[in-house]
């Protein structure tokens, strides 16, 4: 699904991802028909600008994640043209799988979806957080003197 109020820019995901083999393309020109769409339909992948009059990409994820049915753990690609700090933060603690910066390429738009399919991340929730776990690198196991009992060989 690609949610963008930018005609061009829903025309250039979608030719982008039908070019490389995705038949069945669901287009929202706003975050309130998008979200309907998520609630009625199964959607695989979701593409959203964050950027968007109404319901903006910060509260699609926020309504995404903060819903008890199966689509909560739905990998949402926030697309913006603004990829400073701020607002990279304020979207990965909404949830945020992946984040594509305009003005995107092919390879770009490919490669998110990539990852988001191929490379998985678990999911994490906790009292003020639900979406993909934060952490990218996977730490080495500690074998210090203070690891933890139940951790495997202590």
């Amino acid at each position: 699904m690609i949610v963008d109020d930018n005609s061009q820019v829903r025309t250039i995901l979608g030719s982008v991802l039908n070019g490389a083999g995705v038949a069945h393309i669901h287009y929202a020109p706003t975050g309130a028909e998008g979200l309907k769409a998520v609630m009625s339909t199964p959607i695989d992948v979701a593409y959203v600008d964050y950027d968007m009059p109404g319901v903006n990409g910060l509260e699609f994820i926020s309504e995404v994640r903060e819903s008890e049915r199966d689509f909560r753990m739905l990998p949402i690609i926030m697309v913006t043209g603004h990829s400073d700090m701020a607002r990279l933060i304020a979207a990965r603690d909404r949830g945020v799988t992946e984040f594509l910066r305009k003005p995107v390429t092919a390879k770009s738009i490919l490669d998110r979806l990539n990852s988001v399919v191929f490379h998985p991340r678990p999911f994490a929730k906790s009292q003020t957080f639900f979406g993909p776990d934060r952490r990218r690198k996977r730490a080495t196991p500690y074998e210090g003197k203070e690891r933890r009992r139940g951790d495997s060989g202590g």
